[in-house]
């Protein structure tokens, strides 16, 4: 073979290899890039429902600075009570919130004219659940122990009125203490709703008359919901984690191919004892295979976004992309098939 052929084809097999690389990276691209569009869509979902709880908190707090002029003015109460509930039924009037007045509260009289003060929430509650069609429960939470819940459910049976509500991550979370801006807080674990919700994730905003913390809003999602209306819309087998390696939702498949539990919806319907209810199991770091193990470590202490897979027979590699607005991660693995 002479000199100048050998030279062409050792160029021809630099220009082939040169083009598997760049095809290669650019399939690694499309992986990551599809992921960030699909965290894309569901910050977009979540700024939105988020920008319009801040408006029902500014309106809450506008309320507030009227109180006397309101109190003075007030219609009657549509709300009456059997010690701690209110005796509205779920269903009876979709107009009305369901309202708890927990036995903690430091003083009832006053916690009655809190009610009778924030009665115009349950029209401004409506309206953004109407706007919010992923929202599953609009709710306040203030300082005297009340609780207004719209749209209204079975208190009686759900709800220990024996509970401190200031106890619990949906109304601590957002806090002087743990939120000293006064913003906007996402809860970035998943927990079991206290009103037989399931598996939920909530954004909170306090609510200040003046320099004191008055009360918490919050809105919440189900797991489920999101599962459905974002990671089933997409073709590809996601979960979706938080910075400790928690599973807060995702694809069964990809549940299972991970060696984890199936991730069951729970319907918390007994005595809450807790603001949490996690399952260890439902963690990669727990996962039964190591190298899940080993993938969970790359992905959420090193930072980096690809894995791959070599004894797991099941799957071939996998990609994660961080969250921008909350301590969360998306994951996609790729079935082995």
């Amino acid at each position: 073979m002479s000199q100048s052929s050998f030279s062409f084809i050792y160029f021809a097999a630099f220009i082939f290899c040169i083009g598997c690389n760049i095809s290669e990276q650019e399939v690694k691209m499309k992986e990551i890039e599809k992921v960030k569009a699909l965290i894309q869509r569901m910050e977009a979902g979540g700024m939105e429902m988020a920008l319009q709880l801040d408006t029902v908190a500014h309106f809450y707090e506008e309320l507030l600075s009227k109180k006397v002029s309101i109190l003075k003015n007030a219609k009657s109460n549509p709300y009456q009570y059997e010690g701690a509930f209110s005796i509205n039924e779920p269903g009876e009037d979709s107009a009305l919130s369901s309202i708890i007045i927990l036995n903690p509260t430091p003083d009832r009289n006053k916690a009655e004219q809190e009610v009778v003060l924030t009665n115009v929430l349950d029209s401004v509650f409506s309206s953004f659940m109407r706007k919010n069609p992923l929202a599953v429960q609009i709710y306040s939470n203030s300082v005297m122990q009340v609780s207004r819940v719209y749209p209204s459910y079975d208190t009686k049976n759900i709800v220990d009125p024996d509970i401190d509500v200031t106890k619990f991550n949906f109304y601590y979370e957002a806090d002087l203490e743990h939120n000293p801006g006064k913003g906007l807080v996402w809860i970035s674990d998943a927990y079991v709703d206290p009103a037989g919700k399931g598996w939920i994730l909530s954004l909170l905003h306090p609510v200040y008359d003046g320099s004191e913390l008055f009360a918490v809003l919050g809105v919440d999602y189900t797991v489920s919901d999101i599962i459905e209306n974002y990671l089933n819309s997409e073709e590809g087998e996601f979960v979706m984690v938080n910075e400790k390696g928690d599973i807060v939702a995702g694809k069964a498949d990809a549940i299972e191919s991970l060696s984890l539990p199936p991730l069951k919806n729970h319907v918390y319907r007994e005595t809450v004892q807790s603001d949490n209810f996690r399952i260890s199991d439902f963690n990669l770091f727990n996962s039964k295979s190591k190298e899940v193990r080993e993938m969970a470590q790359v992905f959420l202490l090193q930072k980096r976004g690809r894995f791959k897979f070599k004894n797991e027979p099941r799957l071939t590699h996998a990609v994660c992309v961080p969250f921008q607005a909350i301590g969360w991660y998306l994951i996609e693995v790729f079935p082995n098939y």
